[in-house]
């Protein structure tokens, strides 16, 4: 209580902000896996799971645009908050009887939580840049691999808790104890969180929104193609795929996928040893290229083994394995680079345009997930990521390498 109580109110309210995002972090994994599962259960095709999600990520492109701009004018509390009461409102919509829970009108609750989710995001990524000193990028890095990896752990306990939840309460109980738990951290949030955090100095504009920077259209162009290259064979394809072909049931798929994001989350952490240059300089666009051509070779490696009959069991265990480790230090390689290069006056205008792309990445390989597996397979999915990975690494190549002075040890 004292280390708290000696910390500044800016931090305060940054941790606030972070214990905020955790806990949303939990419901949106649980929620995800919730319907996945459910609505497999129910006989829906998985081009059909995979619509379920479609306005779920479409407004998550259009949140990070208008949501990266309403930070700066109103405050990253603000956003928090709004974002909190939205992921509520989307969970209270689903506690309704099994026959009214059609494709649109679930598409239309998820199109809530995908707003909610991409403030949620935004917000608590924005504050990392206001807190550390420009000239520390050592420091930086590691706030951002810290916070992007405990938030990548929580999502994997989401996924678990919603495949345990599914198995013990049924749908209906699930989504309400969610929607309970989530009320009395939004009711805290408002009591709590009063300093505007990232609201810009200099009122930006909407026009302001897209990015007139390079450095960060390139390095969003490589984050699309990056996280549509894990979600076109993750997010739909893998879960139906461990559903069907082992005939796990909820509580092993869910714990599987947990399980697989919890260590993602860990070497997110870690990211920033791993990545150490000798040099002492901080990691850029060619340092984001070099890992995500390693990271290439696992979806690669993953389709031809399985198109020479290699026991199905293996290839996904090893491969999802190497595949969580390259993918986290390419996770944690972007996001730093994106605060890093953001203004920091505004910074969620930068930031929120590269989780645009970001959201527009999930968005492809969620369709594509859905799609590709159903008419052509498991082995499909993993060709076309191993394309997208290689277009992000194109992306990331052509980055001119910024003039960064050397990093400064933590204390």
């Amino acid at each position: 209580m004292k280390a708290l109580s000696g910390l500044s109110e800016q931090v305060k309210q940054y941790l606030i902000i972070t214990g905020n995002y955790w806990a949303f972090t939990l419901t949106d994994g649980a929620l995800r896996m919730l319907v996945v599962l459910y609505f497999h259960q129910l006989g829906y095709s998985p081009l059909s799971i995979a619509m379920l999600f479609l306005f779920y990520e479409i407004f998550g492109v259009v949140t990070n645009l208008v949501g990266g701009w309403l930070g700066a004018r109103l405050g990253l509390n603000k956003t928090m908050n709004i974002g909190l009461a939205l992921q509520i409102v989307a969970l209270v919509m689903l506690v309704v009887p099994s026959e009214l829970l059609t494709v649109a009108y679930v598409m239309a609750a998820q199109a809530l939580s995908g707003i909610a989710k991409d403030l949620n995001k935004m917000s608590a990524k924005s504050s990392i840049k206001l807190l550390v000193q420009e000239d520390n990028s050592s420091k930086l890095y590691q706030w951002i691999a810290l916070l992007t990896g405990s938030k990548n752990t929580l999502k994997g306990l989401g996924f678990f808790l919603g495949g345990l939840l599914l198995t013990v309460f049924g749908f209906s109980g699930a989504i309400t104890l969610m929607a309970l738990a989530l009320s009395v951290v939004w009711l805290f949030s408002l009591l709590s969180l009063k300093q505007d955090l990232g609201k810009a100095k200099n009122k930006p504009k909407f026009k302001d929104v897209l990015s007139k920077s390079r450095a960060i259209n390139l390095l969003s162009a490589a984050r699309l193609f990056l996280f549509a290259a894990r979600d076109v064979w993750f997010v739909i394809a893998l879960p139906v795929f461990l559903a069907t072909e082992f005939a796990w049931q909820h509580t092993w798929v869910g714990g599987f996928i947990a399980a697989w994001i919890i260590l993602y989350g860990i070497i997110q952490t870690q990211a920033p040893k791993i990545t150490a240059k000798a040099s002492g300089k901080s990691p850029n666009g060619q340092d984001a290229a070099k890992w995500g051509a390693l990271l290439f070779i696992v979806p690669s490696l993953m389709a031809l083994a399985l198109s020479f009959g290699v026991s199905s069991v293996w290839v996904i265990v090893v491969g999802l394995t190497a595949f969580a480790v390259l993918f986290a230090i390419n996770s944690s390689l972007h996001s730093f680079l994106i605060v890093d290069m953001a203004s920091k006056d505004g910074v969620s205008l930068d930031v929120g345009f590269y989780y645009m792309a970001n959201a527009g990445g999930r968005l492809l390989g969620t369709v594509l997930s859905g799609w590709i597996f159903q008419a052509y397979g498991i082995i499909a999915c993993l060709v076309i990521a191993a394309i997208f990975i290689a277009l992000a690494v194109m992306f990331a190549a052509m980055i001119a390498p910024k003039n960064t002075a050397l990093l400064k040890p933590t204390q």
